[in-house]
């Protein structure tokens, strides 16, 4: 007769009831005035189970990523989809991150340089930025890696230029586990800030109540003896 061991089978219950773990997608922003150019690019990362968010110019980039109030744009949008699918949403109403922006060097309006340096100047300067180009010329990939660019792509793309991303993709990511570890912790010592505080007013209101209390039964004693002296 063979026994069960009731206490595995609980525990082997508590695990299946238990809610598994997401699968965290790297989220990438991809920037570029190319139609056939952002759908290669969005294929290729979504074969690789990335998040991907395509935007056709650096001014929306810099609107989604909430480094600008209002976007004035006065050229005309070359992207086909643009019209049949609404404007990506701020990362504020979406409550998301970006682990890696990847923008064509060559747009109308503001360059993949000119966003480069204005994610590097904000609070986005830890995420990744690459560059991407289909003209290879060695003074423009100077400028960008130097300027901060992660890497330094020519176009078109290929599977195997996914390979250097990855190494950006596990950095991104620990410098957002640190964050949040770093906000926890603060956010901890604030609420126990709050406690001592709120502690102490309550200690101190009660200490201040007993005073008062104290300083009433002595004046009423006071006043006894003085009327016990006036009827002697």
């Amino acid at each position: 007769m063979e026994f069960v061991d009731t206490r595995k089978l609980q525990l082997q219950q508590q695990l299946q009831q238990q809610p598994q773990p997401q699968e965290q997608h790297f989220h990438v922003l991809a920037v570029d005035d190319s139609v056939i150019d952002r759908k290669l690019l969005e294929r290729l990362l979504r074969g690789s189970s990335c998040k991907v968010t395509c935007v056709d110019s650096g001014d929306k980039a810099l609107k989604y990523l909430g480094l600008v109030d209002d976007l004035h744009d006065t050229t005309s949008s070359t992207s086909l989809d643009s019209s049949s699918s609404p404007p990506p949403q701020p990362l504020q109403e979406e409550g998301m991150k970006v682990n890696l922006i990847m923008t064509d060097y060559c747009m109308p309006g503001m360059s993949g340089y000119d966003l480069l340096k204005r994610v590097k100047g904000s609070s986005w300067k830890d995420v990744p930025v690459v560059i991407m180009s289909s003209e290879n010329v060695p003074s423009r990939i100077s400028m960008c890696l130097e300027g901060g660019a992660e890497e330094f792509l020519l176009k078109p793309l290929q599977l195997s230029d996914l390979d250097k991303l990855q190494s950006y993709f596990v950095k991104s990511l620990e410098n957002s586990c640190e964050k949040e570890s770093v906000n926890s912790s603060i956010d901890s010592e604030n609420d126990n800030v709050i406690i001592n505080i709120s502690n102490h007013n309550h200690n101190s209101n009660s200490v201040s109540k007993r005073k008062a209390i104290s300083a009433e039964s002595h004046q009423e004693r006071s006043r006894t003896k003085m009327k016990e002296l006036a009827v002697v």
